[in-house]
């Protein structure tokens, strides 16, 4: 029975010793943009209107709840081919024409968790580059984000794409 229970031991410790080496070496932050021929101003307007995102946003499909730093949000996103999938990240930052960023994780904190934001950057009078982005950080993050990146990449531009559209079309 010893010999069992420490083969045992051995087998688990490898394997989160390799878990750990994976993670290491894992693409874990997304970091999409897009310029916008629109002010910043006019861009934020858009990006923080959360009611109208259903209407446009084909990546978020809703976000409810107060913008303000240290409240919850409940998110909705859903890449192109995939089931929806529901959060309720904590705000971080939020500054007017500038930047919006929440916190969420996965089940317990420390296992996935994924630090979201949009960046405006003036670069000219009508001129906004937006920057849409994740940090991926958490025991199994370099796991899920082999699972997923490609995929939340591919809603992040096509989201970035359609607040184009939809601002330079107003």
């Amino acid at each position: 029975m010893n010999k069992i229970i420490k083969v045992t031991v051995a087998v688990f410790s490898i394997l989160i010793i390799a878990l750990l080496i994976f993670n290491l070496f894992a693409l874990r932050s997304i970091n999409t943009e897009i310029i916008i021929e629109a002010p910043a101003q006019q861009v934020w307007s858009v990006l923080m209107n959360h009611e109208a995102y259903p209407v446009w946003n084909p990546f978020i499909k809703k976000i409810s709840g107060s913008t303000l730093i240290g409240e919850n949000l409940e998110v909705t996103i859903q890449s192109e081919g995939n089931d929806p999938m529901d959060f309720k990240p904590i705000v971080l930052v939020n500054t007017q024409n500038k930047e919006f960023r929440w916190v969420g994780k996965l089940g317990v904190r420390g296992i996935f968790d994924g630090e979201h934001y949009f960046m405006l950057e003036q670069t000219g009078s009508d001129q906004t580059r937006f920057i849409q982005g994740e940090n991926f950080t958490g025991l199994f993050s370099g796991l899920f984000m082999k699972m997923i990146g490609k995929d939340t990449e591919g809603g992040f531009n096509s989201m970035n794409r359609a607040l184009k559209s939809r601002v330079e079309g107003q």
